[in-house]
């Protein structure tokens, strides 16, 4: 917020005018937005709702992709686990579309298996299919997503695997620099 002669201008996130005199005022109209924002999501068909939620993870995804922070939230198995959730009702119902075991299915999305390049494969056709007719949908964004995840787990647990390794490395005689 910032005071500019004695009057308030806030961002447009708050969604009101900042150019209000009273303090009444402004509370009534966002009030009135607010209420006009909920009407209007709650006309919203189940179509529109999948669809927007398909291009919200997308655009999240690509956030990630472009500045990789890690979070929990943005994990290859949460950015999974979110498409699913969004596209079927039970995640038995994906794992039989893409022809796997619902076991498997269980154990990438749980982290107790890495997720194998064919299930990635069969991933980006499935989400290219479903996004079709929503958006384009680059089909590099889930392989992205698991390896910029991979980096960064490897590069942050060095501490851990860095020692062992180390012993097995060796500069031979032959390299002179």
């Amino acid at each position: 917020m910032i005071k500019k002669k004695n009057k308030e201008i806030e961002g447009a996130e708050y969604g009101v005018d900042s150019r209000y005199t009273s303090k009444k005022q402004k509370i009534n109209d966002g009030k009135a937005l607010m209420e006009a924002r909920l009407n209007r999501m709650k006309n919203l068909s189940e179509d529109q709702i999948i669809k927007a939620k398909l291009l919200q993870l997308k655009l999240r995804m690509e956030e990630y992709i472009e500045t990789p922070v890690y979070k929990e939230d943005n994990s290859f198995t949460e950015f999974l686990k979110l498409y699913i959730d969004t596209v079927y009702n039970k995640r038995i119902h994906f794992a039989s579309d893409i022809d796997i075991k619902p076991v498997l299915l269980s154990q990438i999305l749980n982290k107790h298996r890495a997720p194998k390049e064919e299930f990635i494969l069969r991933l980006m056709i499935h989400s290219e299919k479903t996004y079709k007719n929503i958006c384009s949908f680059n089909e590099k964004t889930w392989f992205q997503v698991y390896f910029l995840e991979k980096i960064g787990e490897t590069m942050s647990n060095q501490d851990k695997w860095r020692p062992t390794v180390e012993k097995h490395v060796n500069i031979s005689d032959l390299i002179k620099i």
